[in-house]
């Protein structure tokens, strides 16, 4: 096979076949120029030129680069620089030819038929070559790979088009699209058939079984009219990635995979202040606590595009501390990693932590967050955690001079009804509190659920569905706010950019979303029905509200330059009371259950513990 040949002699074999094509159409211009008849008088003319010609356009081929591409990924920059090269060819020839005395016996006419016929053998063989790689000419003898309809024809669709004709495993026969100005047009040698809504019936017409969802930039609301026409056409149905993840260029439109939950749920995408975010991060040193999280994992992916100067990487988990790191290492090598062990409630190390890294910036994501777990034994450390982590963390980066401090707050810090959203709304006072007595600048950002992080519903669910169900649901009526990981992470660093300090920023979360409905939807999703897999309601579990809210009673929004970020309005905190935590925190002793409710309640009269 030719890919097993060298380099060097694949482009050996490259200029031998353009000097040998060089040499035909200078031959074949005299023959079609007397009309495919050859007098004796030009036989010679022909001849003496030839060399002389051939040298010519071999030469200005070198140097127009014509030999630095790949014939199988030949396109139209190269057609382009075909025909500049013979262009140029095409004028120095007669000129040498004239120069050297020769020119007497050529023929005008064969000067002009000859770059056209190079055009036409050079770019030709190399786009049939291509095109015998990608299968695209015994495709059209043999027909292979499972037929499939390709919902869309927009540029993912022409781009996923490219891909398919090299795959062996699926063979397009169709594209639907809503826009009646493509209906009958060829994309790639493929119809845009009709509408979404005729899914079905040129579904059974065509045979197929299966289809390719291939709109990442449409609306939630197009997305999600699309699987429910596949799903009700009963067809297989497979989506190109995420615009997001197209975007982040970790993927190519070819991967393309099954539907996930995220995908129904569906979210715009963000638009991020790119320049402005590679003003805060590039050419810096940035930390991230908890970056072994899903929440901190995804924002240390995120902050490795902006080219940090360094990026530390502090987590307790020393497994987790490794999986990122490894992850890190080899999607952005060029970027220094210090992975470090520690607990930010430790602040001695937290206090050597930054004493050695000089971080400008700070996210600290290191959070207990699962409700039932942290609500009755274990709230004692649920607030040590989540709040003394906060102030050894916050006090560290004052004393280091660390210039922003971003923290990672939920919306269960509103109106709280369990200790952690209480711990969570604590931390954001801490860094009320210490906001203007120093440099650091301190935001807060608020955000709901995020699908498929650690403890979320979403792995769970995974779980009941592969042991063959049932699903189950606290209550039939309970509601949450749902966001990507990647869309939480890129908000972060929206927010931690616009922050001027102080501010408390709460995230667009569009509508929230039934559990209940959730569950359903994955049920589809990996095949089953509601009779194969029940849903079944427990009650809600200590803490647990029905409904969450972004903002407390006594607060108000302010808008911001982003479309998804506003600003809290949150009561004022007193720097008086930030002693009085910090004693109570440090308390010799732990301090058990209720006592830890009872001043929850002191100095959060909005928290209402739904289980005392």
């Amino acid at each position: 096979m030719i890919e097993n040949v060298p380099m060097r002699t694949r482009t050996a074999l490259a200029f031998v076949h353009d000097v040998v094509v060089a040499a035909l159409a200078w031959g074949l211009a005299f023959w079609f120029r007397f009309n495919l008849d050859f007098p004796t008088a030009y036989i010679h003319s022909m001849w003496v030129s030839l060399p002389v010609v051939v040298a010519v356009q071999a030469v200005v081929f070198v140097v127009f680069g014509l030999y630095r591409g790949i014939w199988r990924y030949a396109s139209l920059p190269d057609l382009k620089r075909i025909v500049l090269a013979v262009v140029v060819a095409a004028a120095g020839a007669p000129t040498v030819l004239w120069l050297l005395g020769l020119n007497a016996g050529v023929p005008r006419s064969v000067l002009v038929m000859d770059p056209l016929l190079l055009v036409l053998f050079m770019g030709g063989s190399r786009l049939a070559y291509r095109a015998w790689k990608e299968h695209r000419l015994h495709g059209l003898i043999a027909n292979q790979g499972e037929p499939v309809l390709i919902l869309g024809a927009g540029d993912a669709a022409v781009n996923l088009l490219k891909e398919l004709t090299r795959s062996q495993a699926w063979r397009p026969v169709g594209l639907l699209d809503d826009s009646v100005a493509k209906h009958g047009r060829l994309l790639h040698g493929i119809k845009v058939l009709g509408k979404l809504d005729s899914l079905a019936r040129w579904a059974d017409q065509l045979g197929v079984k299966h289809v390719i969802i291939a709109m990442p930039a449409a609306s939630h609301e197009t997305r999600r009219r699309a699987f429910d026409l596949c799903r009700e056409s009963g067809l297989q149905v497979l989506t190109v990635p995420s615009f997001d993840d197209l975007m982040s260029g970790r993927v190519t439109v070819s991967q393309i995979r099954r539907v996930e939950v995220d995908d129904l749920l569906g979210r715009e995408p963000v638009v991020l202040d790119s320049a402005g975010l590679h003003e805060l991060i590039n050419g810096r040193v940035v930390m991230v606590t908890g970056a072994g999280g899903s929440i901190g994992s995804e924002l240390c992916r995120q902050i490795s595009r902006f080219g940090p100067s360094r990026l530390a990487l502090l987590e307790s988990n020393e497994f987790a501390l490794y999986r990122i790191e490894q992850l890190l290492r080899e999607s952005t090598p060029s970027i220094s990693l210090v992975p470090l062990i520690g607990d930010v409630k430790d602040f001695a190390r937290v206090n050597q932590v930054l004493a050695e890294q000089r971080p400008a910036v700070i996210f600290h994501a290191a959070a207990y967050k699962h409700v039932p777990l942290m609500e009755e034994a274990n709230a004692w450390e649920a607030v040590r955690n989540n709040v003394q982590g906060t102030l050894a963390l916050a006090r560290a980066a004052i004393a280091h001079h660390v210039e922003k401090f971003v923290l990672i707050s939920t919306d269960k810090a509103v109106n709280p009804t369990n200790v952690m959203g209480a711990s969570k709304r604590l931390a954001e006072m801490v860094c009320q509190a210490l906001q203007g007595a120093n440099g650091t600048r301190f935001v807060m950002v608020r955000f709901g659920n995020v699908l498929g992080s650690t403890g979320s519903v979403i792995p769970r669910f995974q779980e009941q569905i592969a042991q063959g169900g049932p699903i189950t649901v606290t209550h039939p009526e309970i509601m949450r706010y749902f966001m990507s990981i990647p869309e939480a992470a890129q908000l972060v660093l929206q927010a931690g950019l616009m922050g001027q300090g102080g501010e408390i920023f709460v995230l667009d979360m569009g509508e929230p979303v039934k559990i209940v409905d959730l569950a359903r939807d994955m049920i589809r999703l990996s095949g089953f029905s509601g009779d194969e897999i029940k849903v079944v309601f427990t009650g809600l579990r200590p803490g647990e509200k029905l409904f969450e809210e972004l903002l407390a009673d006594d607060e108000h929004t302010l808008t911001t330059p982003h479309p998804k970020l506003r600003i809290a309005k949150a009561r004022l905190v007193e720097v008086a009371w930030l002693s009085i935590l910090e004693a109570w925190l440090n308390a010799p002793t732990p301090h058990d259950e209720a006592e830890v409710k009872r001043q929850l309640r002191a100095w959060l009269p909005e928290y209402r513990s739904t289980h005392t």
